[in-house]
């Protein structure tokens, strides 16, 4: 009889520790908003996903791609999304500084290596300074690609009229219908279109020695979200560089992202190889703060630089 007890008693507590263990593993779902599926530094997520990384550390997640900086980081202010992944630095300062609900959880990127601009082939535009006056495109305010517009325009002291254009397809159809006069991409997407000679480059990131030493892209969390949990955010940032250091490391990361992004595996690597240098992904690390923020005040994102104690609450890289 007691050994039957026993036996109902143990059956009894088995549902109730599986339960336990759902809720658990609910819990640590995130919500992410990603811009430009497509690009090598956006894989991430996904493909660690895909790959048991995150799972490993007993995280989830649900995935939504957005037109660009602006449209991620508006989601995780919403509350949508829990984490924004290659949020443009300026806007992230610029909300912050008037109290959205926002904190830099890690680096995206650092330096503009990946971002290029381009004309089409018959176009008199052979360099950026020609497209003076003309339209030049960026994806969303707030972007890194507007922040490297504002950049070239300073750097090289020319004008331009700057058009928010959304995604890389998008702009590409704009200016090849000659409604934008300089398109811009990250790749894969174009580079065979430069390949073919269909458009050339005429101006990258890296044309502003500055963004070398700075952050331009960061991961954000929602405030709320992030005080809540923020020891899952932990295992979600242990997960994001396990996954990074496989996709440098492992030749079937390689075919995971060419099956992913839905390129040959030779553009994969020279996609990760040419434009994404590993230490320039690396998320355990804000560089060049201090220069942004005075940027940031230049292109009116920020009245004036973050205090030392205003940058302790943003930047939380030490909990995470």
């Amino acid at each position: 009889m007691r050994r039957r007890d026993a036996l109902r008693l143990i059956g009894a507590t088995i549902p109730a520790v599986v339960i336990g263990s759902q809720r658990a593993f609910a819990e640590d779902n995130f919500k992410l908003a990603i811009g430009q599926r497509g690009n090598w530094e956006n894989s991430v997520c996904e493909l660690g996903q895909n790959a048991g990384f995150f799972k490993k550390h007993g995280v989830t997640l649900e995935i939504l791609y957005t037109e660009g900086g602006g449209q991620t980081q508006q989601a995780v202010i919403s509350g949508s999304a829990d984490i924004g992944i290659g949020v443009g630095t300026y806007g992230v300062l610029g909300a912050f500084a008037k109290n959205a609900p926002i904190r830099i959880i890690g680096a995206s990127m650092a330096g503009a290596h990946d971002l290029y601009w381009y004309a089409k082939a018959d176009s008199q535009i052979q360099t950026i300074k020609d497209a003076a006056g003309k339209t030049v495109a960026y994806s969303t305010t707030g972007s890194s690609t507007h922040l490297v517009v504002l950049g070239l325009a300073k750097t090289l002291g020319v004008q331009f009229q700057a058009v928010a254009t959304g995604s890389p397809p998008s702009t590409f159809t704009q200016v090849m219908s000659g409604q934008i006069s300089v398109g811009w991409s990250s790749p894969p997407f174009a580079v065979e279109a430069v390949d073919r000679g269909q458009i050339r480059i005429v101006a990258r990131g890296s044309d502003v020695p500055a963004f070398a030493g700075q952050t331009v892209r960061v991961m954000i969390a929602n405030a709320a979200s992030y005080q809540r949990r923020s020891e899952a955010y932990g295992r979600f940032m242990q997960a994001y560089r396990e996954t990074l250091d496989w996709l440098y490391a492992d030749p079937q990361a390689l075919d995971a992202y060419a099956a992913w992004a839905g390129v040959t595996p030779a553009l994969a690597k020279r996609v990760r190889d040419e434009f994404f240098p590993k230490k320039n992904l690396e998320p355990g690390r804000i560089i060049g703060l201090p220069e942004l923020m005075e940027d940031a005040v230049t292109h009116k994102y920020l009245p004036a630089p973050l205090s030392p104690d205003r940058i302790k609450t943003l930047v939380v890289l030490g909990t995470t």
